[in-house]
């Protein structure tokens, strides 16, 4: 039987699909960046160094995207920061990890809602799984996890909410890889 290809896009640092990766014991077939300045960000030397990681154009447009998507393949996003278009949302089977708990405070759909809860002194924080659709943050929502986070500070509050993040994105990704 063949696997289905996994496709994992970021644009940060990629350390969390380095470190999904390393626990599910499986690399996505691709890796997918935008292009950035090497000063804005550090991209992480696991990752750097994967022999399927791609980048695409800052802005990319429809067939930017399909050009590194096969038919059937799983896409998963990892601190993706765009808006993928609706057709490619159509076509394609796409997750997204979501450091914030919007099935409790749907007003931290969005840009870094683990700044904004910590900010706005949430007494609980979670990330969710969410099938991604054309609307930001809107999917169907696949796993949540939440926490008393009432007396951490930032680095703890980010540190909880990526573990909790790999946590879910290994039990899914156990079951539909």
């Amino acid at each position: 039987m063949d696997k289905r290809p996994w496709v994992a896009f970021f644009s940060q640092t990629g350390a969390e699909i380095a470190d999904l990766s390393e626990r599910v014991g499986r690399w996505p077939d691709l890796i997918v960046t935008n292009k950035r300045p090497d000063h804005l960000r550090t991209i992480d030397p696991r990752v750097k160094d994967f022999y399927g990681c791609t980048e695409l154009p800052n802005k990319p447009t429809i067939d930017d995207y399909k050009s590194v998507l096969e038919d059937n393949a799983l896409v998963t996003l990892h601190g993706w920061l765009r808006i993928m278009p609706k057709v490619i949302c159509e076509e394609y089977t796409i997750y997204n990890g979501h450091p914030g708990l919007i099935t409790k405070y749907p007003e931290l759909k969005g840009k870094d809602p683990q700044l904004r809860a910590f900010e706005g002194k949430y007494p609980v924080a979670g990330a969710v799984l969410h099938k991604v659709v054309p609307e930001v943050d809107e999917g169907k929502i696949i796993a949540e996890e939440y926490f008393n986070a009432s007396q951490l500070d930032l680095d703890e509050l980010f540190r909880i909410l990526r573990d909790r993040s790999i946590y879910m994105w290994t039990n899914f990704l156990e079951k539909v890889l």
